[in-house]
């Protein structure tokens, strides 16, 4: 294996599910590896605690102007492990992939990372601005790593590493994520015309959201795609002899990179108070809100990423994707920021979750020349 790959396998080996997950371990274990990976290499590192025992890990190499930098993005976390159909920390090779959690999303593209700011080092190569590397937590949660690392961070640009198939990404989307509640009257079931069955108030509700399904999917943005809505849970009912008298539902509302989250949150309580003899609302706080990236294509940072995929022989074209990631924190604290990184978003999180190998080689020689080339 090659360097890079064995670093892949190595972190793929390490339990890091989120802890807000299946009892996951958390972080501590990828980010005692990170720190030792460059410690042992001579090159500046610390921790930024953002939970107890779940830090960030920061890692800084100088350029020749201390005034630009440059920041390389990955997190450190992985879903939870359960059903899946193979080992989840067992990397095995077989026909070019990488088998394991994490693989794909993302610890392939945090290796990529790794050895193209230690190759510089190695190689006593001072590049054109300071490079801050940073191994973050907590992205496939509530992404409080990045909120944490952006307290204070001045930077020029950004890479942030999610498997886009070697594709330079300036368009993500949001989200909104939400429960609604229904409020009915409880009875005896043998009488249910004397209570207000909030089940059956919340089968209303669920028809009213497919059918403003439809409106979202005319709003499109032209690298993001369409707006969309998922009812991913629902609650309601005591016992079957109850009328019951709550329902909640919990909705996953995707918004397009310049939709704005309380536009969508009035959208659903103006929804809600169009059906007629139904006591609803959205409840707050919010369950998560985080707006989409839209990173202008005149931007450095993209301009500079274009040249290398050309050098490459890779799709130099920016281009965007439905899901969202850490990119758009560190836009909203001003830095310009792309996501890139090997593998499919189709092979993340999946039951047998893998990283085609040829591509993490050409990402880490991405990334390599482009701490070589931004200015």
């Amino acid at each position: 294996m090659t360097p890079v790959i064995q670093t892949l396998a190595d972190l793929v080996r390490i339990n890091s599910v989120n802890s807000s997950y299946d009892g996951g371990p958390g972080e501590r274990e990828v980010a005692t590896y990170v720190h030792q990976f460059f410690q042992q290499r001579g090159i500046e590192v610390w921790e930024q605690e953002v939970f107890p025992g779940r830090p960030n890990v920061l890692a800084r190499l100088p350029g020749k102007n201390p005034h630009r930098r440059l920041v390389l993005e990955a997190h450190t976390d992985t879903v939870s492990v359960q059903g899946m159909t193979i080992p989840p920390f067992d990397p095995v090779i077989r026909e070019g992939r990488m088998y394991g959690r994490g693989s794909c999303d993302t610890k392939a593209g945090l290796a990529t990372m790794m050895h193209a700011l230690a190759s510089l080092k190695e190689e006593g190569i001072t590049p054109p601005c300071e490079i801050l590397l940073a191994a973050v937590v907590d992205e496939e949660y509530s992404y409080r790593g990045v909120v944490k690392l952006c307290e204070d961070l001045k930077a020029d640009a950004a890479i942030v590493a999610e498997p886009t198939e070697l594709r330079a990404i300036i368009a993500t989307k949001g989200v909104l994520r939400c429960r609604i509640l229904v409020h009915g009257r409880a009875a005896h079931s043998s009488k249910p015309h004397l209570g207000i069955n909030a089940i059956t108030g919340m089968a209303r509700v669920i028809a009213a959201i497919e059918a403003d399904n439809a409106r979202l999917a005319t709003l499109r943005h032209p690298l993001a795609g369409e707006g969309t809505c998922n009812i991913g849970v629902i609650h309601g009912g005591v016992q079957v002899n109850f009328v019951p008298d709550r329902c909640a539902i919990e909705i996953d509302r995707r918004l397009l990179p310049g939709e704005r989250a309380e536009d969508a949150v009035r959208q659903y309580q103006a929804l809600l108070a169009s059906i007629p003899g139904l006591q609803a609302e959205v409840e707050f706080p919010l369950l998560l809100v985080d707006e989409g990236l839209d990173t202008p294509a005149q931007a450095d940072v993209v301009h500079t990423a274009s040249q290398v995929l050309t050098e490459l022989g890779l799709d130099p074209a920016p281009g965007g994707v439905p899901f969202g990631c850490d990119a758009s924190k560190l836009s909203r604290a001003g830095i310009p920021s792309i996501v890139f990184g090997p593998g499919s978003i189709d092979r993340a999180h999946t039951v047998d979750e893998s990283i085609e190998l040829h591509q993490v080689q050409l990402a880490y020689e991405f990334q390599r020349r482009f701490l070589l080339s931004f200015t």
